[in-house]
């Protein structure tokens, strides 16, 4: 199945990066459309950028009818107040979100899902989640308990 294809492209690019994106956690994208792979990306060293934001640069930000594989439920809200990942998505066109993992955090989890959703886009999740949830769980071991 092409969803397990490239949600396991997206999981080798996060692995690569695997205890250089420290605070945040590795994570891959691929963009797809119609079949064909657009635009690849992980989370860059220091956390910065988000893989999605990487990969859509590669795009000018523009990815109509496109599917994104991420390793990770896109953020809801960026901690320096900038453009969250599923805000990017949205507004790059992209049609369809497939993800690996939910956002654990305290303070984004599901809102990048409400975001995408309340938008139109398909939002799938759980393809490659055993495999993805690996590359989290140093992160998932340390987050702040929210107040």
């Amino acid at each position: 199945m092409s969803d397990t294809r490239h949600m396991a492209r997206a999981i080798a690019l996060a692995t690569a990066q695997q205890g250089r994106t420290v605070p945040n956690p590795p994570v891959g994208c691929v963009i797809v459309r119609d079949g064909v792979v657009i635009a690849e990306a992980a989370t860059g060293d220091g956390g910065r950028p988000h893989a999605e934001e990487a990969a859509l640069a590669q795009l000018d930000n523009r990815a109509e009818g496109a599917t994104a594989y991420v390793t990770l439920e896109p953020c809801g809200a960026r901690s320096h107040g900038g453009l969250s990942c599923s805000q990017r998505l949205v507004e790059a066109g992209v049609r369809r979100v497939v993800f690996a993992c939910h956002d654990p955090s305290p303070y984004a989890a599901h809102l990048g899902i409400a975001r995408m959703s309340e938008a139109g886009l398909t939002v799938e999740t759980g393809v490659m989640a055993e495999e993805a949830a690996t590359l989290i769980a140093d992160f998932v071991n340390n987050l702040p308990v929210k107040p």
